[in-house]
């Protein structure tokens, strides 16, 4: 109790700055820079996927499978659409709230409710095949493979559940520290292992069988002496890029791991808790200060840094075309060039972004809090 009690007020501590919750020392988001737009952001289609995606800043995202993208809303609304014409297939009303994004994969879709419900549903149809109650919050998206649905816990389990029927297979246990950010990262699941990251910042290897720990390495390492400096949660998703797996920590390193032997090739001193992104040779983090940085993906040096975007709170990085992709606070979205980090377009998708951005080959997907589903390209 006194975790989530903690993570709440530090989201606000972290937050008050940023203008949303008011006072006389709020600090507003940098003034947009003008700049001569390069390329053209072209709307393919856009639609309302039912509900909006609630005002506590949950990372409420879409997910892509085949020829699909499902979106939710936070009141259960779940839809199907078509990813090139944006047609909707299907639309189902759980009636329960939602915490976080939808898993897809293997002809399923996963969600999770505010009551600690993981419902798997029939990615053809919206029909449910089963619901399991899981001991604590779940606030990142699951993931899954043909045999296991694997989601992470606020109380810092990862659980593995029987993909077809929803029966528990595993749970693997570590210790939370008192104080976290209010959120978990999202695991990797291959054929035969998970990876997964966890707030007190370690990065793990789970063997599928068993949840065995096959191994574990330090991302960041607490220092300093007050609770909120000793901060290191691993929150966001981990990417792995051409045979490498790239872990982002808060107050911490991004740190390059090779997942075969468990060997870290570089770490860099670097804060974030979000996702990654990569392409060009670099991965592109979204810092905590909110600049937007590319990193050679060999040795870890600063390809290029976008400071421009202070404040404004802006969400992981997407790449699409040779476009790094940013959402911001207030709508925007910042497309900067993959060669030098310049602006190159921007486009304004009227409210607030909070959760990952998804592509499909030229196309960006965006659902924006105000429950919009926009499927965007590059001239």
């Amino acid at each position: 109790m006194f975790r989530q009690a903690a993570s709440i007020v530090l989201v606000s501590i972290l937050l008050s700055g940023c203008g949303l919750w008011g006072g006389s020392d709020e600090i507003e988001p940098n003034k947009l820079v003008d700049f001569t737009a390069e390329k053209k952001v072209i709307v393919q289609w856009s639609a309302d996927i039912g509900g909006d995606l609630g005002d506590k800043f949950h990372q409420i995202v879409p997910a892509i499978s085949g020829d699909y993208i499902y979106a939710s809303s936070i009141n259960g609304d779940i839809s199907s659409f078509n990813v090139d014409t944006g047609a909707r297939q299907w639309v189902v009303e759980l009636d329960v709230t939602l915490l976080a994004g939808i898993g897809a994969g293997a002809n399923k879709l996963v969600v999770v409710t505010e009551s600690a419900e993981v419902i798997c549903l029939d990615a053809k149809t919206g029909q449910e095949i089963w619901r399991k109650q899981v001991s604590s919050e779940v606030v990142a998206e699951p993931q899954l493979n043909k045999q296991l649905v694997v989601v992470q816990l606020i109380s810092g389990k990862v659980i593995a559940l029987d993909a077809l029927t929803g029966a528990e297979r595993w749970v693997y246990d570590s210790i939370v520290p008192r104080l976290t950010l209010r959120g978990t990262s999202s695991p990797l699941v291959a054929a035969d292992v998970t990876l997964a990251g966890l707030d007190n910042g370690k990065f793990i290897a789970l063997d599928n069988e068993t949840g065995a720990v096959l191994w574990e390495q330090n991302v960041s390492l607490a220092q300093g002496r007050s609770e909120l400096e000793r901060m290191t949660d691993v929150d966001g998703r981990p990417l792995l890029f051409e045979n490498v797996v790239y872990i982002p920590g808060f107050q911490g390193n991004v740190v390059a791991i090779n997942p075969f032997n468990a060997q870290t090739l570089w770490a860099k001193k670097m804060s974030s808790y979000h996702s990654l992104a990569a392409g060009f040779g670099n991965i592109y983090v979204s810092e905590s200060g909110d600049h937007v940085q590319a990193l050679d993906a060999r040795s870890a040096a600063s390809v290029w840094k976008q400071d421009q975007l202070e404040n404004r709170q802006i969400t992981a990085p997407a790449v699409i075309g040779n476009a790094v992709v940013v959402g911001d606070v207030e709508g925007y979205i910042h497309f900067i060039s993959q060669i030098d980090g310049h602006f190159v377009a921007r486009y304004d998708a009227g409210s607030r972004l909070v959760g990952d951005m998804k592509v499909k080959g030229s196309t960006l997907y965006v659902l924006t809090d105000a429950g919009r589903l926009l499927a965007l390209t590059l001239n």
